[in-house]
């Protein structure tokens, strides 16, 4: 390996994404350690080009890292749109790909035909098994914040029956003030109107996630009582649990990587009746697709531009329930979020220059997982 590693910042593909993993504070102290990083040109990263450029960073065209150097990273965060091209490159981003996400085979085999390898931001783990660098924080302190907007634009908004109206496209926020102006307006709106605020409950309160979701909360102005926070303890009897139901807005936070029973099934909603107090439901851990997924009632994505998907319950009187299911929540804050993680992740980077043995065990967790899917 090379003691002065070629990092190239992809620009994002995936639409209303404008975070990035190296945000332009961070370039700055890897070019002190000696790192060379080219930058691909976007309108939609919340850093302006400029920023870079007066780093003395090169510039380059979006999508031209096809054509990069051999020896060169590619650096982004979510992933490639699908294609059938070979990737040979060393690709550092989230794949979502190792735990049997639709389209795994897929990307797999693209980096086993063109000999690249994925080194998946969410496999960096330190010699205990923990993620060296995480987004949960701002994931978490976003989910809330969509979750309580959708309640309070539901409020305000009304209903034809037990149907919701079609939540509007939300924009990503400069700075948290806004972010938290902005809900707390809708909520003393909603109080206003009908007399009634929200209570949250968070399920993984302790971790990363947890703490941002329970963060925005208080931010906002709810009162503790208003805040069911439960953790392991609270969940080791193991799940259904109906108590989701008593409050209005519901955050998952918990990351899985096994089956358990489920937290919520259609069985507790409709159970619940029509006076059910749980109006929208946000699953900041988003894997609908995955096997382990502890929150079977929904199995499609929602999106910036279309946030919550409104589910039916079957029973007399029920009202839909709004799920949000966006699987880059954290660019509701791209500034924020993004220097948050590569400040985490920087020692990391800065330790591709031996190649250390979190790179290492990155590198063999792409070859077990490619060998056990493409044989499959």
């Amino acid at each position: 390996m090379t003691d002065t590693p070629h990092l190239w910042l992809r620009a994002e593909c995936k639409p209303f994404e404008k975070r990035t993993a190296l945000a332009p504070t961070i370039c700055k102290e890897l070019l002190d350690q000696g790192f060379k990083i080219t930058v691909e040109k976007s309108p939609e990263r919340i850093f302006d080009d400029s920023e870079y450029a007066a780093l003395g960073l090169p510039l380059v065209e979006a999508g031209s890292w096809t054509s990069a150097p051999a020896d060169a990273y590619i650096v982004a965060l979510k992933e490639l749109p699908d294609a059938t091209t070979p990737l040979t490159h060393r690709h550092i981003m989230f794949g979502h790909c190792f735990k049997g996400q639709d389209g795994s085979a897929e990307l797999l085999r693209r980096f086993q035909a063109g000999h690249g390898t994925l080194l998946d931001l969410e496999f960096l783990q330190d010699d205990r098994g923990t993620r060296v660098a995480a987004f949960g924080y701002y994931a978490g302190y976003a989910g809330a914040a969509m979750g309580l907007e959708a309640w309070a634009y539901r409020q305000l908004h009304g209903a034809a029956g037990t149907k919701a109206l079609a939540h509007p496209k939300v924009d990503p926020f400069p700075n948290e003030q806004a972010l938290i102006a902005h809900v707390k307006q809708l909520l003393a709106e909603a109080e206003q109107k009908t007399g009634m605020a929200p209570s949250l409950f968070v399920m993984g309160a302790l971790g990363r996630c947890g703490r941002g979701a329970c963060d925005f909360a208080t931010a906002v102005g709810l009162p503790e009582t208003a805040i069911t926070r439960w953790d392991i303890n609270e969940t080791k009897k193991g799940g259904p649990f109906p108590e989701i139901c008593d409050r209005a807005v519901f955050v998952n936070c918990i990351y899985l990587t096994q089956k358990i029973a489920p937290f919520l099934t259609f069985a507790e909603l409709e159970a619940a009746g029509p006076n059910r107090s749980l109006s929208i439901l946000v699953d900041v851990s988003c894997d609908p697709n995955n096997p382990n997924n502890p929150i079977p009632v929904y199995k499609e994505y929602s999106f910036f531009d279309q946030p919550v998907n409104y589910l039916p319950v079957n029973a007399a009187g029920c009202a839909d329930l709004g799920v949000i299911a966006i699987d880059h929540l954290p660019t509701l804050l791209p500034r924020e979020a993004s220097e948050s993680y590569g400040r985490q992740l920087l020692p990391t980077l800065i330790d591709l220059r031996s190649f250390g043995p979190v790179w290492k065990r990155a590198e063999q967790k792409f070859r077990d997982v490619t060998q056990a899917v493409l044989k499959a």
